[in-house]
């Protein structure tokens, strides 16, 4: 296969326009036309189509992708290991905030300390963008709830986490011990926009227990959403991992899915520094 063609692939479905790819590769657009239509015709696929004026990857394109820098990683690497050298490119996790924040900070801080691994570039995702980044070869490690079923990827469950209740700390649910989804009837609510699996997921829980439910805020991420409890806007449903800033107070809440946090890579396998964070994100709490 074409090393040349795949490079120059690459370049192409990052930018899905052919005269930016071009003139990124110093080429003449009909010399990238040419190089992608052959690494078409060899792989007996079609890498790309035309929707209106905008051009998409195909499914072949989208693995096509994924292949073609897994193909990168490994030459450099190699050549790094000819040349006696580290290749220094970086790892790449991809994760949401509130993952990254206060799931996995710990792991992240003891892979920065070890000097003698590359260093971490970290993607900030939701969960179908977590495992999309690492389908594509974005990113070597994804941590997400799980989702479906992802057959093509290799997982590792990392932790279980429940719900809790972020509420004001002078709320009058803050007396209780632990909440009820119809704890929260008509209480304004601060909450994922429409689409998300949370907000839904609370939105259910309440509908199940007869509980009106009210929206005082919509916001995305852990860390805004308690800010906004924090100020007095609404109650929130996190995740159990987070940690309640001043003035918040967090009360266990039943009647929701426990989440099941899983890390996933490419079943092509993982560079050392990979498994290396791998070990240390799944690796008992010190």
């Amino acid at each position: 296969m074409d090393l040349d063609a795949l490079r120059s692939f690459v370049v192409f479905a990052e930018r899905r326009n052919f005269t930016r790819a071009a003139e990124a590769l110093h080429i003449s657009q009909p010399a990238l036309h040419v190089k992608i239509a052959k690494l078409g015709e060899s792989l007996g696929v079609a890498l790309y189509e035309k929707r209106g004026r905008q051009l998409f990857l195909t499914p072949d394109g989208e693995r096509t992708l994924a292949f073609a820098r897994e193909m990168a990683e490994r030459e450099g690497a190699f050549r790094a290991s000819l040349a006696r050298r580290e290749a220094g490119a970086p790892l790449v996790l991809a994760a949401g905030e509130g993952t990254l924040l206060f799931l996995v900070d710990g792991a992240v801080r003891r892979y920065r300390s070890e000097r003698a691994l590359p260093p971490l570039r970290l993607l900030v995702r939701d969960a179908e963008g977590t495992i999309d980044a690492v389908r594509r070869g974005e990113a070597h490690l994804g941590l997400c709830p799980a989702l479906a079923a992802a057959d093509d990827l290799v997982e590792t469950p990392v932790a279980e986490v429940g719900m809790v209740a972020a509420l004001p700390s002078r709320h009058r649910l803050a007396r209780r011990e632990s909440l009820e989804p119809s704890d929260l009837d008509a209480e304004p609510l601060v909450l994922p926009p429409r689409g998300r699996l949370h907000r839904a997921a609370v939105v259910g829980a309440l509908a199940a227990a007869g509980a009106r439910c009210v929206v005082g805020v919509e916001a995305t991420g852990w860390t805004l959403m308690l800010h906004f409890v924090r100020l007095g806007l609404g109650v929130a449903v996190v995740n159990d991992c987070c940690r309640a800033p001043a003035g918040v107070a967090m009360r266990p809440l039943s009647g929701l899915p426990r989440l099941r946090y899983r890390l996933y890579h490419r079943r092509a396998g993982l560079p050392p520094a990979g498994e290396r964070l791998r070990a240390l994100v799944t690796a008992p709490a010190p």
